[in-house]
């Protein structure tokens, strides 16, 4: 793979397709909380509710997010931008041990202020900490022309 001939998606592209992540998991998500803890669900303070916070906000986004980047390389939210996660040695789609392991580094990228996003906007190949960590690449799709 010539990572020279990759365009590489910024910052503002990806905060874009997370934000479209984000709301889309919410609509999903948000309705069964309800269901499952009704307004203990809003007023509570605690870290984790029960069994169904856990599968339902910790779980079921790691599984669904791992399941799109192997079939489809991208969220919906990155499918709407026409970006996909490959991995930056081969330019292949991820294997299940780097989605797992991009996905769990989300958090290393979290936990101190957002920095390892933030860094997508400084680094040369627009890579978060995530992405160094797991070696992806987020990059604009390809389209070949007929």
């Amino acid at each position: 793979m010539n990572s020279s001939s990759l365009q590489y998606a910024g910052f503002w592209l990806r905060l874009g397709a997370t934000l479209i992540d984000t709301i889309l998991l919410m609509a999903l998500i948000m309705p069964l909380m309800f269901w499952a803890y009704g307004e203990l669900y809003w007023n509570s303070n605690d870290f984790l509710l029960g069994g169904w916070d856990l599968l339902l906000n910790w779980i079921c986004p790691l599984f669904a997010t791992v399941v799109f980047w192997i079939y489809r390389s991208a969220t919906p939210g990155k499918m709407a931008f026409k970006l996909e996660v490959v991995n930056a040695k081969t330019g292949d789609k991820l294997t299940i041990s780097t989605s797992i392991l991009r996905y769990l580094s989300y958090y290393i990228s979290a936990i101190p202020l957002c920095l390892g996003f933030i860094w997508i906007g400084f680094n040369s190949k627009k890579q978060g900490w995530h992405d160094l960590i797991a070696g992806t690449f987020v990059v604009k799709k390809v389209t070949h022309k007929k």
